[in-house]
């Protein structure tokens, strides 16, 4: 299809940005959506929380499977169909001339998507670098930072998969020591948090590395606190921001946090594969890249993008999200969130045999929550919930915390929780092997 003339000259002219793929690009979902929207007012967010009308709205923004109820968004989110049709078009636009549309055109387009995320973030856009993904970003830090055979990093056994195996990687590679703390589960007394990690630093620590949010349970974990610990003693403080963005106010810079990873296809619905890193501007120079990089770029957080042929359109689109994000705003939505754990555990937790393992405390747990039942492994449980009742969740066998998963989005219904009360009910009554 010929570009338009106006859009055409529009694109050449020198300044090309977001309002101008915008105009290009129609987005009538995002429209339509902002208008219905526009007179649901709350007077707080308590009440926003239970406005079943304004979710509705919410929720019909979305293409949510009829087939199956969605219960692990906590793996990755579905974007709303604005941002899918977004992605749809740029790739569409992109392929008439991938080398000058995607890359001279397009790619342009990255720093206006740059300065929003660091908007969102709280963080001057200059430190934060576009990557795929928290692991990719928290694997530039661990591989990244200047490290000698003996030198600590300070963890807990709680972290992410990847990122314990990221650290054991570089401890074989490098003889660098790893130190995974347990903490209590739930824990409701931030304090304790802090005393943890305070009483495992020896003169070998260099950097404490932690969750903002647990994956495995929703807790919320002292991140002002510890990176205060962490500068105090003169160490790099690592996050892992991955179930934050989206759910959690954020300033970065106020967290005083060194460098922060997250993915942004979670609770932002970002494109699949979308992340960020955040890299406090005087240790830009110090750290090193996981790739190759010109050398003019040695103090510039983009040396940290050089990941080879990339999809622009995927990357431009958080943009989008970011703007469908803002229409119900990030309070509103954490409140919604919090709204759908309590409403679905209040139903099950006197249930005989049902145990939690998330805090209903908003300060000390996220909208992420796990629970077990007697008699039942996380496997046989997961099984159960995913293949004879079709609610998809996912399974945790930690020692800490072995259960099953519930992450609802702002997209779920309250009777796909009702069902779902009733299922674990069931479940409980009747025990494994039915």
């Amino acid at each position: 299809m010929p570009l338009p003339r106006r859009s055409f000259f529009h694109y050449l002219g020198a300044a090309i940005g977001a309002t101008a793929l915008s105009q290009l690009l129609p987005g009538a979902e995002l429209g339509k959506l902002r208008v219905s929207l526009a007179d649901m007012t709350h007077p707080d967010l308590e009440t926003a929380a239970a406005d079943e009308a304004f979710w509705a709205q919410v929720r019909a923004a979305y293409t949510a499977s009829t087939n199956l109820i969605n219960l692990n968004n906590g793996g990755v989110s579905p974007q709303p169909r604005v941002v899918q049709e977004k992605v749809a078009d740029y790739h569409r636009f992109a392929n008439e001339a991938p080398g000058y549309y995607m890359w001279r055109v397009m790619g342009r387009m990255r720093e206006p998507t740059r300065r929003q995320l660091g908007r969102l973030v709280g963080a001057d856009p200059e430190t934060v670098a576009l990557l795929r993904n928290a692991t990719e970003a928290l694997e530039t830090v661990i591989f990244g930072l200047d490290l000698n055979a003996g030198d600590e990093i300070i963890t807990t056994d709680q972290d992410y998969p990847a990122i314990l195996d990221a650290l054991a990687a570089r401890a074989r590679r490098h003889g660098i020591e790893v130190r995974r703390l347990s903490l209590p589960v739930p824990c409701e007394d931030p304090a304790e948090i802090t005393r943890r990690f305070a009483a495992a630093i020896t003169p070998r620590t260099r950097a404490l590395l932690f969750c903002h949010v647990i994956n495995m349970s929703g807790q919320i974990l002292p991140v002002r606190e510890l990176c205060e610990l962490a500068r105090n003693r003169g160490l790099y403080s690592i996050v892992d921001g991955a179930h934050a963005i989206g759910q959690l106010e954020l300033n970065l810079e106020e967290l005083g946090c060194d460098f922060y990873g997250a993915s942004l296809h979670k609770w932002l619905s970002a494109p699949f594969g979308t992340g960020m890193l955040y890299v406090r501007r005087p240790l830009i120079p110090k750290l090193w890249p996981l790739y190759g990089y010109p050398e003019a770029e040695q103090d510039s957080i983009t040396k940290f993008e050089h990941l080879g042929t990339r999809s622009v359109p995927m990357e431009i689109a958080i943009s989008d999200a970011i703007d469908f994000h803002d229409l119900i705003g990030t309070a509103r939505k954490g409140a919604r969130l919090q709204y759908l754990k309590r409403y679905w555990v209040e139903q099950v937790r006197d249930t005989p045999g049902f145990h939690l393992y998330s805090s209903l405390d908003p300060a000390h747990g996220a909208g992420l929550t796990t629970f077990s039942l007697d008699g039942w492994t996380p496997a046989e449980l997961s099984s159960a919930l995913t293949n004879q009742y079709h609610l998809y969740v996912t399974a945790f066998d930690h020692r800490d915390v072995a259960g099953v998963r519930i992450t609802p989005h702002v997209y779920t219904r309250l009777e796909d929780l009702d069902y779902l009360a009733e299922t674990i009910r069931k479940l409980a009554q009747e025990g494994p092997g039915r």
